[in-house]
This record gives C-alpha cells, structure tokens and sequence, in this order.
C-alpha cells in the first residue's frame, strides 16, 4: 500500500535491525486518514470472504481493526491483555510472547463474543515473529470459528512471523512489508497491488 509505504519512509524511525518505531500514526498517536485507507483496503482483500468479526489485541492493532470494521459493517472484537473485574464470563485464553516488551501475556475473549459460526479476519499492526496472530487465531480456534485470513498493516519480512502462519495454512495479506531495516533505513518488497 503506496500511502502507507510511503508514511513508513516519511515518520518512521529504526531503532536497530529489528525495531521500527511508528508511533507517530500507529502505535501511540494515530493517523485517521490513514486508518481509514488501511481499513478500505482490509475490506477490499476480503469482500468475498463472508467475513462476520474481526479480531485484533489490544492496544495497537485496534485503530486499524475498527477502521477495518467499519469498512465492513461488522464488529471487531479485541482480546485482552488483563481481565478486568466486568470479564467474569467464560474466557477464551491464550499465551502470547510480545518480542518488542519482553513479555508474556495471557490475552483473552468472552465465548459469548466469538462462536462457531463466525468467519473471522484477524488484524494486528505488526508481524516480526508471529506470537500475537497465532495466540489469536488459537483463540478463534477454542471458540471453533473460522479463521479467514491475517491481515497486517506493517510485516518484517525477515522474521519468521509470516512462515509460521502460512505453514498452518492460514492466509496473510500484509499492507507493507519490510525487507530488512539496514543502515537506519527501511528496505520494503514491494508487491503489485489490485
């Protein structure tokens, strides 16, 4: 996605071989314009999907989750990091390694919010290694959904996230991939888009 490739090049900072920082429209301060084209562009990928939720972890991978939820008029569920006092329903638990904190966390969903007749497209904002889509797609699979595609908006392709879920067989569409971040610069592949 040329918009976004391009808002990468522009705000982005490398702090290193395998960190970009984009907290500038992302991860801290969002870009509302930018969500919605990403959002569009997640709903053009999977028009023909039958797509009825989307699931995403909290915090960063719910601007592009909600954008891409109204773009296809469904809700957009997030899997929690701690489970608040209101969470005393049945949980849908997995564990999930966060390479960028360091740590692990138990995220979790409400059964009443995801159930077996759910088609399901799972949207994150980063994928590096992989952890947080397989710890979602494990809960979409404890719930007995459908898991239709990963959608990403920035991928480190030189990390084996996108190996790991393509082997399960699960699709990924990345909006920006990266091949390497070498000399404090961000090498993308580029793709031809539809």
């Amino acid at each position: 996605m040329k918009e976004l490739r391009e808002k990468i090049q522009k705000e982005g900072t490398v702090l290193g071989e395998n960190v970009l920082k984009v907290d500038g429209f992302l991860t801290h301060q969002i870009d509302a314009k930018l969500m919605s084209q990403i959002g569009q562009r997640f709903a053009e990928l999977y028009k023909d999907r039958g797509i009825t939720k989307i699931v995403t972890i909290e915090a960063s991978g719910i601007a592009p989750a909600v954008f891409a939820g109204l773009a296809m008029d469904v809700p957009v569920i997030f899997a929690r990091k701690q489970k608040s006092l209101t969470m005393n329903q049945e949980l849908l638990t997995a564990s999930v390694y966060s390479f960028t904190k360091q740590v692990t966390n138990d995220i979790s969903i409400s059964t009443k919010f995801l159930t077996k007749n759910d088609h399901v497209l799972v949207i994150d904002d980063f994928l590096a290694n992989g952890q947080a889509a397989l710890g979602l797609i494990e809960l979409c699979q404890q719930a007995g959904a459908t898991v239709e595609g990963i959608g990403i908006v920035i991928e480190k392709s030189f990390q084996n996230g996108r190996q790991l879920i393509v082997d399960k067989g699960y699709r990924v569409d990345s909006l920006a991939r990266i091949a390497s971040l070498e000399n404090n610069e961000v090498h993308f592949i580029i793709e031809e888009e539809d």
